[in-house]
């Protein structure tokens, strides 16, 4: 059997769901596209009454079953202000840091006039004219969303239709490379919704039929911290988050590893879990890496701490830049893959 079919299919479908605006609270465009895939592929999908997509894939113990969640929100902003020379003061939507935000190119979605386009910066951006702009942290109080409309007072853009509560969506700008590197924003965590697409192909196609159950729950409120807090079904005893697997100083994974978690901000993750995912990668010679990571929570952290009962783990294709803008490669991603079908077996 070749895996290595299963791979464009993985890029091709992150593509297509990156290019699709889904910050927290505003993801109900890309939660119908997956839904969509996940019918084509010859499954049921439901959506949560919070707007995620749960999907049973099948498999024999129902009393053993395995949810393996990635999210489909990511970093954004809200509009908190329309302010008097007509720009907009807006609020992060998750971790999105303005250091990093600055310059970029973004879309104000409307609730009932459309969607317009402007350019997040810094208040008096022009070097030229501003002799502390080096000098000034970046802060959301001092930046603002500079509208590409002619206006130049709060009721020229209120006329707009734009008001507080209008969500701002950052420009992705995804990449790939001939060398096989994938950058974009919010590579977090679409790439994993990307690998579960994968996988869920990959059952249909190989007609496997797993000894656990298993289902896909795609949240939709992981970045503000409670996307994995509900929606387990009966008899589900274990849950493996697919999210981005952390790259920096001190860490061994690498953009072209799969990460096994060990540890995250919240504790320890189960250890028979671990063991089982480090013994499946062993085994199939897949590339790993084994890492704690110091400022990070998942979804299974969430699930946890709304008392489920169950074992959990995490994994991901290696990100650099995370919560900016993020580059992973396709061999972290196929790594990732083949974990998720080795662990199953």
């Amino acid at each position: 059997m070749n895996q290595e079919k299963y791979l464009d299919y993985i890029v091709e479908e992150t593509q297509k769901v990156l290019a699709i605006d889904s910050p927290t609270g505003y993801t109900a465009n890309a939660a119908e596209f997956v839904m969509e895939e996940y019918r084509k592929l010859g499954y049921e999908p439901q959506m949560t009454t919070k707007g995620g997509v749960f999907v049973d894939l099948g498999g024999e113990n129902k009393d053993d079953g395995l949810v393996l969640a990635a999210h489909i929100d990511t970093l954004g902003a809200m509009v908190c202000e329309v302010k008097s020379n007509g720009n907009l003061k807006v609020s992060p939507l998750g971790g999105m840091n303005p250091n990093n935000a600055e310059a970029e190119n973004c879309r104000i979605v409307t609730r009932f006039d459309g969607v317009y386009s402007g350019t997040f910066q810094l208040n008096n951006a022009s070097i030229h004219v501003n002799g502390e702009y080096n000098d000034t942290q970046r802060k959301y109080d001092d930046m603002e969303v500079v509208l590409d409309e002619n206006v130049s007072s709060a009721e020229e853009t209120r006329k707009l239709g734009i008001m507080t509560g209008d969500i701002v969506c950052f420009d992705p700008r995804t990449v790939i490379t001939e060398s096989g590197y994938i950058k974009s924003r919010f590579l977090d965590d679409k790439l994993s919704v990307g690998i579960l697409l994968g996988f869920a192909k990959y059952l249909k196609e190989e007609h496997i039929t797993t000894k656990q159950r298993i289902y896909h729950h795609v949240t939709v409120y992981e970045e503000v911290g409670h996307g994995g807090a509900a929606s387990m079904p009966d008899g589900v005893k274990e849950m493996i988050s697919v999210d981005m697997g952390c790259v920096g100083e001190g860490l061994a994974c690498t953009e072209r590893q799969v990460s096994i978690c060990a540890k995250d901000s919240n504790g320890p993750y189960n250890y028979d879990v671990v063991t089982r995912l480090i013994k499946a990668a062993k085994e199939e010679d897949i590339d790993f890496a084994v890492d704690v990571y110091p400022h990070y929570g998942s979804d299974v952290d969430v699930a946890l701490g709304a008392g489920y009962d169950i074992r959990h783990g995490l994994i991901g294709s290696g990100v650099y830049a995370s919560h900016g803008y993020e580059r992973s490669h396709k061999d972290g991603v196929f790594n990732t893959f083949r974990l998720l079908c080795a662990y199953v077996k």
